[in-house]
């Protein structure tokens, strides 16, 4: 067995024991074998994308197994290790192991323990597979796996019903997606005779101004199969028009938030595309389209996010809103920085979710930021670590010197995007746009959290928590429920005292913060810089060497417009939740109809229902009453029946019991026989 063969299956092992063993194993021994095979696989990834950084280093294709043949299909099922695959697997398997760990403490009293680490390791063995096919079908394999894997997680707690609607929400969505995407499979089978993805890739120049019959119409074949595959990028990394899911995925558990929003589930569009970048080269309708999506959903979420009041979905928007950045970097052709800011963006925004379960954490699973305030001093570790993760996603940094993660590869996008042209310059301004609102709704969060006056005392949950525990505070521990904390000491804000979380909490964040301060000053020479890029992508995904040249050459205020638009932003922020508290109500009151518009999601969910959820239950009870009951029960099994219980009502009365009648009954029969023979003979 190779090293890559361990990375991929050790978390399945992983998954299966836990998952089968269950209870019996317990919940330390499930946690201790999934924790560690996420651990091994983290260890071994590092080497590999780091010789990858350290100089060229072929493509590997490592065969596993025979999987499909019928006629001209087919498929083996091999593991492709090249650059994109290696940088894929550092962001997995670090995010995926740090979750693990994490999870040990806040999932510490859930009594599902085993069944929740194994959808982990399962969720990032699907995962893993999909970085590293070969060929469309395995993709696919994978693609579908993170759905389920998604799927069970985001339904963990399957009691709570919001829990099970936004589970079924989730795979109703990715499913629209994924037709699209198993089209676009279908469709370049068809045209290229082959699902393998580097024989595709190499004749895909070849197909450039060929047209193809779809829907009643000769189009273009590359832009018909692009479309088709974007369509399934579109739903797995919730891009406008698709991504109501998302936000309704925080009904999952904290941890699982992370690892969707971060390393996995979210960035596999974004890794498809710029797998398939030649194809997508061949076809300018289809970069556009990119393009313009991207910058939609990288607006539409950020002017979300300012409205947001759970620090979950503020995250989660902001969430959308960088993948759409990824998306307009791809459509303008810069690839290398789409990759490079999901690099970075895998570290501080794990570190952001998990940050902010341990801020949920300590206020007893409040999630509304309106009822922190002051927690800077309760739970100085998660407030600095939070701290690097906002300096991180705002993009704070010096051109030309120093910046944290997000600087280095929100900055490429931008000025990629500005060198690129008239699409891209578009995309430039928009983007500008979103980076302000991304820098006020951080800053937003890190104030309404860590500044101002305690406002605990207005929060039910704390309450709740506190009643709890002065109730039973003569009680054995092990009588009730109490946290380790739960002596609480009247403070002057309900008699609660917010705690720091454990150390299995605490560790997994402090390591994502070094990521979200390093990890762009590390790596972007070889992500993005042209001198370094060409060498280390390696012919893994289009590299165009002019564009990252133009990007040095945009004027000044070009380079300096991210800076300016974050700190107008924690300008904003700072003079609305610091200086001036009454600001946001009187905007509100101003602008009332601008706000609902934007705390209601530009009312996505609203038409969709209208359009979509109830035609389609009105035709489901169509079909069930009308349809099912109304027609083939009637006249079908429910119809005979009902008809052969008259018959032996009937039949039933002719059974009187009485000689008399038995013998009138004869005397009938007898006549009736006459009569038919007298007719006949007389016939």
């Amino acid at each position: 067995m190779t090293s890559i063969h361990a990375i991929v299956f050790l978390p399945l092992l992983a998954a299966i024991v836990a998952g089968l063993g269950n209870r019996a194993l317990g919940n330390t021994v499930a946690k201790s074998i999934t924790t560690a095979g996420l651990f091994i696989s983290c260890l071994l990834s590092w080497p590999i994308f780091l010789a990858h950084v350290g100089g060229e280093v072929p493509a590997q294709v490592i065969p596993v197994l025979d999987f499909i043949k019928s006629g001209d299909l087919d498929v083996a099922w091999s593991l492709r290790v090249d650059t994109l695959t290696a940088v894929m697997l550092v962001v997995i398997t670090t995010v995926s192991a740090l979750v693990h760990l994490y999870s040990w403490g806040y999932m510490e009293d859930d009594p599902d323990q085993p069944r929740f680490f194994a959808y982990l390791s399962l969720f990032t063995f699907a995962m893993l597979m999909l970085v590293t096919a070969d060929n469309l079908v395995q993709m696919f394999f994978g693609w579908e796996g993170v759905g389920l894997a998604s799927y069970l997680l985001i339904g963990f707690w399957f009691r709570k019903p919001s829990a099970n609607a936004a589970a079924i929400k989730a795979f109703v969505v990715n499913r629209v997606g994924d037709l699209g995407f198993m089209m676009g499979i279908f469709g370049t089978f068809l045209v290229f005779g082959t699902v393998s993805i580097p024989a595709i890739l190499e004749a895909a120049p070849g197909m450039a101004g060929s047209t193809i019959g779809f829907l009643g119409y000769r189009l273009d074949t590359m832009t018909v199969l692009c479309l088709l595959l974007f369509v399934g990028a579109m739903g797995k990394s919730a891009q406008l028009g698709l991504h109501t899911w998302l936000p309704d995925a925080m009904e999952g558990p904290t941890p699982v938030s992370a690892l969707i929003h971060a390393a996995t589930m979210v960035t596999a569009g974004v890794f498809m595309v710029c797998r398939l970048s030649p194809m997508f080269e061949q076809s300018e309708t289809a970069l556009g389209f990119v393009t313009f999506i991207g910058a939609a959903t990288c607006l539409f979420a950020a002017t979300v996010g300012t409205c947001q009041n759970d620090i979950k979905r503020v995250i989660a928007y902001s969430t959308c809103s960088q993948l759409g950045y990824m998306f307009f970097a791809a459509g303008v052709g810069a690839y290398g920085a789409a990759m490079f800011h999901l690099f970075t963006h895998a570290f501080f925004k794990a570190l952001l979710f998990l940050g902010a379960g341990s801020v949920i954490h300590a206020m007893h699973h409040e999630q509304d930021m309106r009822y922190y305030g002051a927690l800077r001093k309760e739970i100085p570790f998660t407030f600095a670590v939070m701290l690097i993760g906002t300096l991180a996603i705002t993009g704070v940094g010096i051109p030309g010197l120093l910046g944290f993660a997000g600087f280095y590869s929100k900055d490429a996008i931008l000025e990629s995007a500005f060198a690129s042209g008239t699409n891209g310059q578009l995309a430039f301004f928009v983007g500008s746009f979103a980076a302000l609102l991304t820098s006020f709704y951080s800053w937003r969060l890190m104030f309404l959290t860590f500044w101002g006056k305690p406002r605990w005392v207005e929060s039910e949950h704390i309450q709740h928590a506190v009643h709890h525990v002065v109730e039973h505070r003569d009680e054995p521990a092990e009588e009730h429920h109490a946290d380790a904390h739960d002596p609480l000491p009247h403070t002057g804000t309900g008699g609660y005292h917010p705690h720091e979380s454990p150390l299995s909490m605490l560790i997994p964040i402090g390591l994502l913060a070094l990521g979200a301060i390093f990890a762009g000053f590390l790596f972007h020479n070889q992500f993005v810089e042209a001198e370094h890029g060409a060498h280390f992508w390696n012919g893994s995904l289009a590299f165009d060497e002019h564009l990252m040249h133009a990007m040095h050459e945009v004027p000044t205020w070009v380079k300096w417009t991210p800076f300016a638009v974050m700190a107008i932003g924690l300008f904003i922020a700072w003079r609305a939740y610091i200086v001036n508290t009454d600001i946001p109500g009187k905007f509100v009151a101003q602008f009332r109809i601008l706000y609902d518009f934007l705390l209601n999601k530009w009312y996505f969910d609203e038409l969709y229902n209208l359009i979509f959820v109830k035609p389609a239950f009105w035709f489901g009870r169509l079909f069930w009453k009308g349809g099912d009951e109304g027609t083939i029960d009637r006249f079908g099994p429910d119809g005979i029946s009902a008809l052969v219980v008259r018959g032996n009502g009937l039949t039933a009365k002719l059974q009187s019991g009485f000689l008399a009648s038995y013998a009138f009954v004869m005397l009938i029969g007898l006549a009736a026989a006459a009569t038919w023979a007298v007719w006949a003979i007389a016939q």
